[in-house]
C-alpha cells in the first residue's frame, strides 16, 4: 500500500482494532522477511528503510514451507528432533 494512502482511509470506522500497523514477518528458518498489516504483538522491532517497524518471529512461511517451495527438507528450528534423540537414547540396544 503507497504510503500517501492511511489506512484509516480506506477501512469502515469502528469495526477494526486500534493497533492495525504495518508489522515485518522473519522466517527463522530462511531469513527472509516480509512485510503485513496486523494487530499480532511483538516483543523486538526492526529498522526497514528508516522506519521502526514491530517484528514478529516465526517458524515457517511461503518462502519456506515444502508445499510452496516444492522442496521437501526438515525444518527444526526449536530444536525437536534433538529433544527426542537424547529423551530416547537410553533404549538404544
Amino acid at each position: 500500500m503507497p504510503p500517501e494512502i492511511k489506512t484509516s482511509d480506506i477501512m469502515k470506522k469502528g469495526i477494526h482494532p486500534e493497533n492495525y500497523r504495518l508489522v515485518a514477518f522473519k522466517d527463522m528458518s530462511n531469513g527472509d522477511i516480509f512485510l503485513m498489516y496486523s494487530t499480532a504483538e511483538a516483543k523486538d522491532t526492526i529498522e526497514i528503510d528508516g522506519e521502526e517497524l514491530p517484528l514478529v518471529k516465526v517458524e515457517i512461511s511461503r518462502t519456506s514451507h515444502p508445499y510452496y517451495t516444492g522442496k521437501m527438507k526438515l525444518v527444526d528450528t526449536a530444536g525437536r528432533i534433538d529433544k527426542f534423540r537424547k529423551k530416547y537414547e537410553k533404549f538404544k540396544k
